[in-house]
């Protein structure tokens, strides 16, 4: 959901700048700050956003800068015109003496400065500033998409990796089960005293060995990566799911280590977790 897009168009002697930063959040955080003449478009500007980007923590910003000496505040010559009638009549009736320095004087006085008209927004203006909006999310989606590509191929990369360390716990699976069943027998011949049934013996082996059985873990584990590669094929819109997928596969992970009761294989489960982590942390960008 990491993006960035910026857009500048020229209307008359307004430079339009729209620019639109995008970091990861579960749902559409959208800030924005607008210039007062496009306030009454905000709700359009969000609607827009909301279609284009879906998800994310989006500051979104329009200003507007003028060209130089265009944008100064008009003095109301009138009204100068008419508080200096008025200053005059004052003094000549009441024997005070008339300012020394007029304008500093004048320019001091209530509306002087102030503007006389109030700017409206045109349909013209608004279609030339919508397009700059256009513009810049169409770069922000475009970022997204290149990071989005990148991502695709570092999750390819760790389900890679993943189904690579599961397929190497075969070998030590089936080492596994003869260690402990001669540790176990190693372990009754050292006490010569005991007697035991031997076909019980063998009974409480099998029960024990299916209890540390992964073979439905690793199952569920290679659908889990089958499932997340087909996930991410379909689209946009996917990240919620991804991220319940990668929780599903941290299950199956867990389960096989602590079936697992053999140091090669509880090597081969942190590797894939580290894996996973990478996975879990970067899937929190998809949209």
């Amino acid at each position: 959901m990491t993006g960035y897009g910026k857009a500048v168009v020229v209307y008359g002697d307004k430079k339009i700048s729209v620019e639109i930063k995008s970091l990861n959040s579960k749902s559409l955080d959208l800030s924005t700050r607008i210039a007062p003449l496009y306030r009454e478009k905000e709700m359009e500007v969000r609607r827009l956003i909301g279609e284009r980007l879906q998800r994310g923590k989006v500051d979104f910003t329009i200003w507007v800068d003028r060209e130089a000496g265009t944008d100064t505040t008009p003095i109301n010559a009138a009204l100068v015109e008419n508080y200096y009638k008025q200053i005059k009549a004052i003094a000549a009736a009441t024997g005070m003496p008339e300012p020394q320095d007029w304008f500093a004087t004048l320019l001091r006085l209530p509306d002087v400065m102030a503007k006389t008209e109030q700017e409206t927004l045109s349909d013209e203006e608004w279609a030339v500033a919508s397009g700059a909006v256009g513009e810049a999310l169409d770069r922000l989606v475009e970022f997204r998409t290149q990071e989005g590509e990148a991502l695709e191929r570092k999750f390819n990369e760790k389900i890679d990796n993943i189904a690579a360390l599961l397929a190497g716990i075969e070998v030590y699976e089936t080492q596994r089960v003869e260690k402990i069943k001669a540790r176990i027998v190693e372990g009754l011949s050292s006490i010569p005293e005991v007697e035991y049934d031997k076909n019980r013996l063998e009974q409480e082996l099998i029960y024990y060995i299916e209890k540390l059985d992964i073979s439905e873990e690793k199952q569920r584990l290679a659908n889990h990566l089958k499932y997340f590669r087909e996930t991410m094929a379909d689209g946009d819109g996917q990240g919620k799911k991804l991220g319940f997928i990668a929780q599903e596969m941290g299950r199956e992970i867990n389960t096989t280590g602590s079936k697992s009761n053999n140091a090669e294989m509880q090597n081969i489960v942190v590797k894939m977790k580290d894996e996973l982590e990478q996975i879990k942390e970067q899937v929190l960008n998809v949209l």
